[in-house]
This record gives structure tokens, sequence and C-alpha cells, in this order.
């Protein structure tokens, strides 16, 4: 695999409902070979405040790959092909314990992985090296500082930690997963935090989460009865989004 001696400021992915980078000025469209296949879409290289800064919507532009489908390593590995060091993930999620409601945004600092049968390693063909990370910490702490410091010089509320429960989708959770979850620790819940978070690890890329709250999880919140429909996600998603270009731009100015 060719690595570009270019440098990208910033790598983004982007989840539910987030399928481009407002402000993403000039974006070139790349898809550069990997050792693992395709990715989901195009990666959008162009200018952000200035910064070069590269954008990749993980379900695919259309929202076409479910959570368990998804190509996570050709994803990264791409980004780190093109010349990114870091990258920022999007994930829309729900919310489970009470510092969590709809249009809030997190950055996580603990997670914990509930996926089953997804390429989790970069060790999976036989004759690779066996890496074994380590991943007590599964988030950079210096990029999780940055992104938490940035939202404050942007003016942007967030809240700083928790703990993100990867769940295997694409169906949502039962009431019953959910306060499993709640004991065991969880804070937030999606489908794509993992094997994202480990591969980013082995690739040597620091990684930090940008946790979008879509609705409460199953159960959780002032009306356990509550139905969640897409329309709900989608417009709590563009709420929760509306400070996202002023937390990148003070991430990229700082």
């Amino acid at each position: 695999m060719t690595t570009s001696t270019d440098t990208i400021d910033l790598a983004v992915i982007g989840g539910t409902g987030l399928y481009a980078l407002a402000d993403l000025e000039n974006p070139e469209a790349h898809q550069p070979p990997t050792p693992y296949g395709a990715l989901s879409g195009p990666v959008r290289v162009g200018t952000f405040a200035g910064r070069r800064v590269a954008f990749l919507a993980r379900h695919g532009e259309g929202h076409s790959v479910p959570p368990h489908k998804i190509n996570y390593r050709a994803n990264l590995a791409a980004f780190k092909a093109l010349g990114a060091t870091r990258v920022l993930a999007l994930n829309t999620v729900g919310g489970i314990t009470e510092r969590f409601g709809p249009r809030v945004l997190a950055c996580p600092d603990q997670l914990i992985d509930y996926t089953w049968g997804r390429i989790s390693t970069l060790c999976e063909e036989p004759g690779t090296e066996v890496l074994h990370v380590d991943f007590g910490e599964p988030y950079t702490r210096s990029l999780r500082a940055a992104v938490v410091a940035a939202a404050a010089r942007g003016g942007v509320p967030l809240v700083d930690g928790g703990c993100y429960g990867a769940t295997q989708g694409p169906r949502l959770e039962t009431r019953a997963e959910i306060a499993r979850m709640r004991r065991d620790g969880c804070d937030l819940v999606g489908m794509t935090g993992m094997p994202e978070a480990g591969l980013a690890r082995e690739l040597g890329l620091d990684y930090a989460c940008l946790a979008i709250v879509a609705n409460w999880a199953a159960g959780a919140g002032p009306d356990p009865d509550e139905v969640i429909t897409l329309q709900d996600v989608l417009d709590n998603v563009a709420a929760a989004s509306a400070g996202l270009p002023a937390l990148l731009r003070a991430l990229l100015d700082g």
C-alpha cells in the first residue's frame, strides 16, 4: 500500500445522519487500495478552516452499509495511506444514563464491546504479525483532551467522559439489554465503536470518539415507553451537530 507524503491534519468519520462534512472546501475523492478490500465509500479530502481534512461516511454516503458489514480495517487503512495520523470518529448513539440525553455531545473515555463475528484485528490473515496492543485506555488521551479543550474554546457544550457500549445491530436493543448495559457501567450505546477503536490502536492512529446522542435507549429516559422513530433520530442528530463546525475549527486551531 502506497503511503501519501501529504499531511492530513484531521480525519473525520461520519456516522448515521452525517454523510458529508459541512464547510469542507474543494473536496477531492480518494479511494486508495488497501490490503483489506474496499472502503465504505470515497474519502473526501479538502480544506476546512485552512487545514487539510479528510472525511469518510462510515455507512457509505447513501447509508447502505450496516454496522456489522462495515470494512473498518479498510476505512482506517485508507486514512493512514492518505497521510492521516489523527482520527475523530463521529458516532450516533443512544443515551442510557442521565447526563446523556438526546442532542447531547459527549467525548467518552471508556468502552465495552458487545459485538460478535466482526473482523476485529489486523492479525486475521495467516502469517501476519500478532499484535497485543495496550487497550486499557481505548481512546487516545491527548486527542480526547484536545477535543474537550476545543469544545470549551468554541463554546460547544460537551460532556467529558462516559462509557460507550458497542452492540451488534443493526436492530436497536431490548430494554433488558439496555438494563444490563447500565449495570455494566455503560452511559451510551452505539453499533460502530468497535472494532474501529481497536483497529485504530493497532494501526498507530490517534483516535477519539465524539458521540452524538440521537435518542434515549430502550427503557431509559423520562418516558420508558417512548417509541424511537428515524425522523426523531435525524432531527436530534442535526440539532446536536450544529456546534460541530465550531468545535472542529477550534480543534484544528489548537
